[in-house]
């Protein structure tokens, strides 16, 4: 089981709260990071996401796509029961969801959040 993944934004803080309000996470440790950086870990019991950044991070990502970039982020998938009821929560905190599909093993959508991280929501159900 994969049990976290750590991803540089501009304000671990505020990535939290609308990963906690989409997806009902909790912060299960907030703190110093690197050097003078920090981090919060957001997620549930057995795995977590591990937000970073420094103070003076550039808000904006880096030109290059990630997928053709050796060891880029391409996305990060979270599951969910009810889609449509978090597309809605992606859209209250002004996300785009878009590329929907519905296909073997499941429906889903996909949207960039503020930092370029893009994010895969899918549901089995």
């Amino acid at each position: 089981m994969l049990e976290h993944v750590n991803v540089t934004v501009s304000d671990p803080d505020a990535t939290a709260a609308w990963l906690g309000r989409v997806f009902g996470w909790t912060v299960r440790w907030a703190g110093p990071g690197m050097q003078t950086g920090r981090t919060v870990h957001v997620g549930e019991e057995g795995s977590y996401v591990a937000l970073f950044g420094y103070a003076d991070t550039p808000p904006e990502p880096g030109a290059t796509s990630s997928y053709r970039t050796r060891a880029g982020l391409n996305h990060i998938g979270v599951t969910v029961d009810d889609l449509d009821a978090a597309e809605e929560r992606v859209r209250a905190e002004g996300f785009e969801p878009g590329s929907h599909a519905d296909y073997e093993p499941g429906r889903r959508f996909y949207f960039d959040d503020r930092d370029g991280v893009e994010w895969e929501v899918v549901s089995y159900r």
